[in-house]
Parts: structure tokens; C-alpha cells; sequence
């Protein structure tokens, strides 16, 4: 028997549920578009938090269309949304199955996948005739091992492919992956038009603070290297030196919100630190012209997630082999570098984070296809390093010079003429 492209096939060891940081995960493409769009909702109940969640996201001049659970009554799902009132019955709009819908810039699918390969994949080529060119599908199935019948390896695979973004939701029952796919490129201008992406793995302290993923598992491993000295050594007080490392370590991976200048011609700070130099250069790597590179150098007491300075699309990732010098010396120039390379509406912008004497690590999250947004996270690098920023050097004036501190995401550190 066919599996129906528009429905995943049940769970081996029961039903998948979503909560509410699943449900916001799932949403988030449709959340961070600030223009109008459309949308379209697979496998949906009344009920549903995925459901709740996309009309949450709705704005004015948004449409949402949606395709009920099978075999849930399409009929019953017209009769709740009547019931949100006109607000929402104006935008969202009921049909019987996929085949009613028609293309939209989001599509989202409600239903985790835990099928087979060859489910996934027919689910999926189904799915992806009704997104629209440049538009993005969100789907997931679940992170732990047995939970799927080879949906999730067929994801991960796909994701390979056409992945513009992976988010690996830790606090649902149970935990589950999800992945944004793109079938054909988007344009770059739409990058503009969104707002930094939620990240549900970042771990919230207060409204305003979180800590990145890394700085949770590394606190995590210390309070167990902690324990494990206790066990075996009673008596010691050896435990104590991991126990009392881990509240630093978190807090070196302190991620804070940051307000975005509202200026569209604000170019800003890539990372935290103290701006090293403001020079313009020729690199052959990333095309003809002159450069304006504005490198900041960042301490270990610097937060340490970095920020894409301006909207734009990743056209090119690529890693240069190096050395590993302070990174606020002259020789941190020959370091190894990981260069993220957008593409925007003022030219070629490009992200380059460099290790330092200590930091030996790069996270980079953006894959090549994604659209970033003005002040979006990009990545991290562990334990002091150096950001650099590369602009065209006749479209953009530097506003910062040698020893001023900056603010990832919140500084302006140059403007587009």
C-alpha cells in the first residue's frame, strides 16, 4: 500500500508529541518573515501545537492554508477556526487534501516523520511540488535511535543536500530534529525581509540571556567528571575543581539578546571585542575590488557567539589551514580561518572567524543556501579568537576605529553609502 505523501507513518513506539518548543521550532521560518507570505500546514488537528503556533505567526496579509490529519474531519478543523473569530478565519483557509493546496513560500508539516526511507522520500517529493520557488519546507522526525524506520537517516541525507538550517529540539518527548529544506534557490533580497532565527537548543536563563548549546554540554560534562571524582574518592576534595569549572565554562557561552539597529544602511558588529584595525585589501577569494576588513579581537571574557553584520544569503563556506597565534597579533593574520561568504544587495560581504593561542575550535551554522539576517547567529569560537569582517570598500564607510569596543548585533561599525 502507498503511503500518502501529505501523512508520516505512525511512530514504532507510539505517537510523537509536540510541545511547545517543538511547535515554535517547526514555525520559525514562518515567524521571522516580516513581509507578507504565504503558507501551508500538513497534517494538522484542532488541537495541534503546530497549528496554535503557525497562527501565532500569522501577520496582516499573511494566508495560511491547512490539510488536516487524515483521518481527521476537515469539517470539524473549518468549525474551530471559525471559532478563533474573523481575524483568523479571513487568513487561514481549510482544505480536504494536498491536492487542494497550491504552492506556498512556507510549508510546514505537523506530523513527525518515522517511516521508511522510501516513505520519507515519496512524502517528500510530494511535499515539495507545492513549495514555491525560493520557499523553504520544515519537516522533522525523532533525534533518538529506534524512533524511526530510516525517516530520520533519510532526512539527514536530504538536509545534506538542500539544508539551509537544523535545529535539534532536546526538551520533547521525544526529542526531535528538525530540518528546513530548500529545493531552489531563493533570492537574495528576501534575506531583508527576515529576523534573526530562533534557536531552541540555546538554553534560557533569563528573558534576555541564554546559554549556547556547546556551554551546556561542557558544563554538563564537568558537573559529571565532578560526580564520578566524588564516587571514587569520597573522602577527596578533588570533585570540587570540575564543580566549580562548570559555572565559567557555561558562562563563557553566554548568549545574549541584542537589540538590531533599526538603520537599514547599518552595517553591524560581527562579535564582541575590541577592534583591532580598519584597513582596506584585495582578496582574490572573494572577487575582484578592494576590501574594508574591520577585525575585532575578542578576550575570553568577550561573548563568543558571532553574527552575520548584514542581511544576505551564504553562497560559499570554505576553511584556510593555519597556525594558531594570538589572535591580537600581527601573525593571527595567518591563523586558521573559517570564511562564510554572502551574497547581499550591495555586494560581497564576507564573515571570517580566526582561532587564536587558545581557541582551537570553530562552530559555523549557516549552510551554504541559507538567508541570513541583519545581526542572525552565525556561530561561535571557543575561548578568545578574532572576527573579521570584509566589505566592499566603495559602497560602505567605517565607523569604528583601532581600540573601540564593539557589541555583536547592536554596534554599527559601518554604513552602506
Amino acid at each position: 500500500m502507498t503511503q500518502s505523501p501529505a501523512v508520516p507513518t505512525p511512530a514504532p513506539q507510539g505517537p510523537v508529541r509536540l510541545g511547545e518548543r517543538a511547535a515554535r521550532t517547526l514555525t520559525a521560518e514562518l515567524a521571522r518573515h516580516h513581509g507578507s507570505k504565504t503558507a501551508l500546514l500538513v497534517g494538522a488537528e484542532a488541537d495541534s501545537t503546530v497549528l496554535g503556533a503557525a497562527i501565532g505567526a500569522l501577520l496582516p496579509g499573511d494566508t495560511l492554508t491547512v490539510v488536516p490529519a487524515e483521518p481527521y474531519d476537515a469539517e470539524a478543523l473549518r468549525t474551530h477556526i471559525s471559532a478563533r473569530g474573523p481575524w483568523v478565519s479571513d487568513r487561514v483557509r481549510i482544505v480536504d487534501t494536498l491536492a487542494d493546496a497550491g504552492t506556498a513560500q512556507v510549508v510546514l508539516v505537523a506530523t513527525p516523520f518515522t517511516g521508511t526511507v522510501e516513505e520519507t522520500r515519496a512524502a517528500l517529493a510530494g511535499l515539495g511540488g507545492h513549495v514555491a520557488k525560493g520557499g523553504v519546507l520544515t519537516v522533522a522526525a525523532p533525534a533518538l535511535p529506534g524512533r524511526t524506520e530510516g525517516a530520520g537517516a533519510e532526512l539527514d541525507r536530504q538536509a545534506a543536500l538542500f539544508g539551509v538550517g537544523t535545529d535539534l529540539v532536546l526538551r520533547n518527548q521525544p526529542p526531535l530534529r528538525v530540518h528546513r529544506l530548500r529545493f531552489t534557490p531563493a533570492e537574495v533580497a528576501t534575506a531583508g525581509r527576515l529576523a534573526p532565527a530562533y534557536r531552541p537548543s540555546s538554553v534560557p536563563i533569563t528573558r534576555t540571556m541564554h546559554i549556547d548549546s556547546n556551554g551546556v554540554a561542557a558544563a554538563g560534562i564537568a558537573l559529571g567528571l565532578a560526580a564520578l571524582a566524588k564516587v571514587a574518592r569520597p573522602k577527596s576534595r578533588l570533585w570540587l575543581v570540575p564543580a566549580l569549572v562548570a559555572a565559567p565554562v557555561a558562562a563563557f557561552f553566554r548568549d545574549p539578546e541584542r537589540d538590531l539597529p533599526e538603520d537599514d544602511s547599518a552595517v553591524v558588529a560581527a562579535a564582541d571585542g575590541r577592534v583591532l584595525s580598519v584597513e582596506r585589501l584585495t582578496d582574490e577569494r572573494f572577487g575582484d575590488g578592494e576590501f574594508l576588513r574591520i577585525a575585532v579581537f575578542l578576550s575570553v571574557l568577550d561573548v563568543h557567539v558571532n553574527r552575520s553584520p548584514v542581511a544576505g544569503k551564504v553562497v560559499d563556506y570554505f576553511v584556510a589551514d593555519g597556525g594558531f597565534a594570538a589572535a591580537m597579533k600581527p601573525d593571527a593574520e595567518h591563523n586558521v580561518a573559517a570564511y562564510t561568504v554572502l551574497d547581499t544587495e550591495r555586494g560581497t560581504v564576507v564573515v571570517a572567524q580566526r582561532t587564536g593561542l587558545i581557541a582551537r575550535r570553530i562552530v559555523q551554522r549557516a549552510p551554504v543556501g541559507a538567508l541570513l539576517a541583519k545581526g542572525e547567529r552565525i556561530g561561535l569560537i571557543r575561548f578568545g579568537s578574532r572576527t573579521d569582517v570584509y566589505l566592499p570598500a566603495d559602497a560602505a564607510d567605517p565607523l569604528v576605529g583601532p581600540g573601540d569596543r564593539v557589541i555583536g548585533g547592536a554596534s554599527v561599525i559601518a554604513r552602506w553609502r
